[in-house]
């Protein structure tokens, strides 16, 4: 079974910076693309980040050049260093991972659990 669990997460004042790390575990064959997203209070999940296993990354319009992506292959693990956090960043962040747990089998998708991210003015 795959688990996807976050770590990183926690309070910081407005302007602060945080990493949060993804790890994935288990049995599997390899992690595909990676990301992250985001749920604040009353509103919808949203796309943060996400980056391919060759590294290729995508991010939400509003955070570029604050948030950055990266993943370390042999560890399965993904990063997100966010910067310059603003009270608007607080929400909850989700891991997700297309993950395929056999050489032939089809990549499926698999979430963390969720961190707290709070960012207070």
């Amino acid at each position: 079974q795959v688990q996807l669990v976050e770590s990183g997460g926690g309070s910081v004042q407005a302007g602060g910076s945080l990493r949060l790390s993804c790890a994935a575990s288990g049995r599997f064959f390899r992690t595909n693309n990676m990301g992250w997203y985001r749920q604040a209070p009353g509103k919808q999940r949203e796309l943060v980040s996400t980056i391919t296993s060759g590294g290729n990354t995508d991010y939400a319009d509003s955070l570029k050049g604050r948030f950055t992506i990266s993943r370390d292959n042999a560890k399965n693990t993904a990063y997100l260093q966010m910067n310059s956090l603003e009270p608007e960043d607080t929400a909850v962040y989700y891991c997700n991972a297309e993950v395929k747990t056999h050489l032939y089998s089809r990549a499926m998708d698999y979430w963390g659990k969720g961190i707290q991210v709070t960012v207070s003015s």
